[in-house]
């Protein structure tokens, strides 16, 4: 078991952005592409915790408001129709390696005025216990490696169909518990960041002599500092993220209704480049300048301020292509192009509400292959009655088996849950 925790804690190392990979090729409509996969740290903030969402494919920049709209997009909450609620979600990780790393996430809102709403949000990512050794192999200490977010948001309307919202974070990281990793020592990391949202919603469209409800949701998440997980100058970047989708709802008739949701998403942050290489050694055989820096063969240098890493990420990539004689990447005609495009990942996601009691959902969420490679269909239901809720959502991971392009999702074949409360209509409950 203590095998398993260890490579548990390795895949997750991995996945924040420990190995900063770009080799492995691949073949996609006769072009040769080169992996390169954007990573950064405590990537838990991007995970999706509820299971709405969950259900649709990974979508709710657009969706109606809900109590786990901090998640997706502050600004919704200022058309959330009750008057104060909470929600608590669990999301197993890594569910067939190990059986005790997690995600929980606990929500709440408040519906000031008709006006404005606030919300505050809770989400702890535990890798579990881990025995930690020396250098030797001795056992050291055991520690649950752990990190945290406090989350804090206001929303309010800028208009009869449009609102705008602004939230803050507090992020703590705690990986190693204070050990000497690589010969330095090391920290829990900590930084600070918001997130800001603007929503449209209008439900008085007519098409086809039926009503239709509108929206559309824009949200940059985790715009924030650096975080360092030791005592030197090295710092990665936060998941920053931009998210933007439409939503068409159908009211069927006064039972029935059906939703359709788009999010795209892109990172904020800089693409991997491609450094020079030594044409002469095996290998590619990164070169370096006098000052002791790779020296950069296509794209921009990574180490650059947030507020440069956030526009420059939409033209940094380094573009498709193949290293020449000479030890120089060379992007095909549109490479650069065409890496910026497909640094955008999709889900759709479908909702189908009977009487606003019972609901069923359905999504499927795409990324290409060289920037990771996570393909999964979702499949999700729901319950509300007066004061509570109850939703469910299962993850099916539909990547190449055959061809090997892509790994299992962590949460593939995992069952999920998320549960909903309505304080004032609770409140009413107990006055009665």
């Amino acid at each position: 078991m203590r095998m398993k925790r260890i490579i548990g804690l390795g895949l997750f190392l991995v996945y924040m952005g420990g190995a900063k990979a770009q080799g492995g090729l691949a073949d996609v409509d006769g072009t040769t592409l080169q992996l390169n996969t954007i990573t950064t740290a405590v990537p838990f903030l991007i995970i999706n915790p509820e299971t709405r969402g969950g259900g649709m494919g990974d979508v709710g920049v657009a969706t109606s408001a809900d109590a786990n709209s901090l998640h997706w997009n502050v600004a919704k909450y200022a058309f959330i129709e009750e008057k104060t609620g909470v929600s608590i979600s669990h999301t197993p990780w890594l569910r067939a390696l190990v059986p005790d790393i997690s995600l929980s996430y606990l929500t709440g809102y408040y519906k000031i005025d008709r006006m404005s709403a606030a919300a505050l949000s809770i989400r702890y990512f535990s890798l579990g216990n881990i025995q930690f050794t020396d250098q030797f192999g001795n056992n050291t200490i055991q520690f649950t490696p752990n990190e945290f977010a406090l989350n804090a948001g206001y929303s309010r309307k800028l208009a009869d169909r449009l609102s705008g919202g602004l939230s803050a974070k507090f992020i703590t990281s705690n990986l190693t518990g204070g050990q000497t990793v690589g010969g330095a020592n090391s920290r829990p990391g900590r930084s600070i960041a918001v997130d800001l949202g603007v929503y449209y919603e209008n439900n008085d469209v007519v098409m086809f002599d039926k009503d239709f409800t509108v929206a559309w949701g824009l949200a940059i998440s985790n715009l924030g500092a650096k975080i360092s997980y030791t005592n030197n100058t090295d710092r990665d970047f936060l998941p920053m993220n931009l998210r933007l989708g439409p939503r068409v709802t159908y009211d069927i008739n006064d039972y029935n209704q059906i939703s359709f949701s788009v999010d795209l998403n892109k990172y904020l942050v800089p693409s991997p480049p491609k450094y020079a290489i030594d044409p002469d050694a095996p290998g590619q055989v990164i070169l370096f300048d006098d000052e002791d820096n790779p020296i950069i063969s296509s794209g921009l240098n990574p180490d650059r301020p947030v507020p440069s890493a956030v526009f420059t990420s939409f033209y940094d990539a380094p573009g498709y292509g193949s290293y020449n004689d000479a030890g120089q990447w060379e992007p095909i005609a549109a490479g650069r192009f065409r890496e910026e495009i497909n640094e955008v990942s999709l889900g759709v996601g479908m909702e189908y509400w009977y009487a606003q009691q019972f609901a069923f959902r359905m999504g499927y969420f795409t990324e290409h292959f060289s920037k990771g490679n996570r393909k999964f269909l979702t499949l999700g239901a729901g319950l509300k009655l007066n004061v509570f809720g109850l939703d469910f959502s299962y993850l099916i991971s539909t990547y190449n088996v055959r061809q090997n392009q892509g790994a299992q999702s962590p949460l593939a074949n995992t069952l999920r849950f998320t549960l909903s409360f309505d304080l004032a209509e609770a409140a009413k409950v107990d006055e009665e």
